[in-house]
Formats: structure tokens, sequence, C-alpha cells
């Protein structure tokens, strides 16, 4: 008996915190599994844009930028659930983020992937900074991801500036 493929719906919406935390968790960048859905409401709360793809009611992959929405914009947690994968999913999602980009003409679009994934980039117009290019990352290697501070509105410099 042959099981039907489920169609993909795209939407441009931010997922839910809970369905973004089971999504996140099969990627294996939480081994310790410290994500908990407070925290990926607080990640999540400063996307500018983002895509989500369904099957059904599950959530299968999503992609988000982050942005000033003039200059710099960043791709982040581009993930498809490994069962629906190579369905091209994520270059819709990818495909996607890049053209509200476009769209609102910023400059400059950056992301950070996980190891093996630069070829899936290439493929949709991304190119690897040369080794002595400009660039430099700090990481905080150690984060307890189950203590957040729930506020009503996302945290930055502009917002909580004081004055």
């Amino acid at each position: 008996m042959h099981t039907a493929t489920p169609v993909i719906e795209y939407r441009a919406e931010i997922p839910d915190p809970l369905a973004f935390v089971r999504l996140f968790t099969t990627t294996g960048w939480d081994p310790q599994g410290h994500l908990t859905v407070a925290a990926a409401a607080e990640a999540l709360a400063p996307t500018w844009y983002a895509v989500s793809a369904y099957a059904g009611v599950r959530l299968v992959g999503t992609g988000r930028i982050i942005s000033d929405g003039v200059l710099h914009a960043l791709l982040a947690d581009c993930i498809v659930d490994p069962a629906y994968r190579h369905r091209g999913i994520g270059g819709v999602i990818v495909e996607r983020l890049v053209a509200e980009c476009r769209r609102h003409r910023i400059v400059d679009v950056q992301l950070f992937c996980a190891r093996g994934v630069q070829p899936f980039y290439e493929r949709l117009g991304f190119t690897a900074r040369p080794d002595d290019a400009p660039g430099m990352e700090l990481v905080r290697r150690t984060r307890n991801l189950t203590s957040t501070v729930a506020t009503s509105r996302p945290r930055t410099p502009m917002t909580d500036a004081p004055g």
C-alpha cells in the first residue's frame, strides 16, 4: 500500500514556541535539552520575518530572519524535520526569506550554517566568506536556556536604552 505524500503548506508566520522546540530538538543543536518553551518564545520574539512549513497541523520546517529592516539580515534557525528532508522544503523556506529581504532592499543577508550543509546554501546563491575576509564572532559556550526573563516586548538596545 502506497502512502500519499502530505501536502506542505507554507505560511509567513513565526511558529508556535512548543512546536518550535519539538522541531529544534531534531537538530542536535541542544543535546542536553535545555531549550524550554519559554526560552523559545523569547528567542522567537525579535523575529523580523519567518516562514513555517506544515504537513497538516505538524510543523515540519521553519526559518526566520532577524533584521534591522534596512542594512543587515541574519537568516537563523532554518530547520527541516529529518523525516521531511530532501523534498525541497528548506529551499522554499530560504527562497521566501531571501525574497522578503530583497523586497525591502536589505543590503546584506548573512547566515551561519551547520557542518555539511554549506553546499545547500551555495545552491541558493550564498557564498562562503573567504578566510581573510572581515568578520568575527563571540561565542558564549555556556548558557542555561531554562532561565529566561518573560517580557511583553523584545529586548533590544534601542528599546531598553535609558531616557
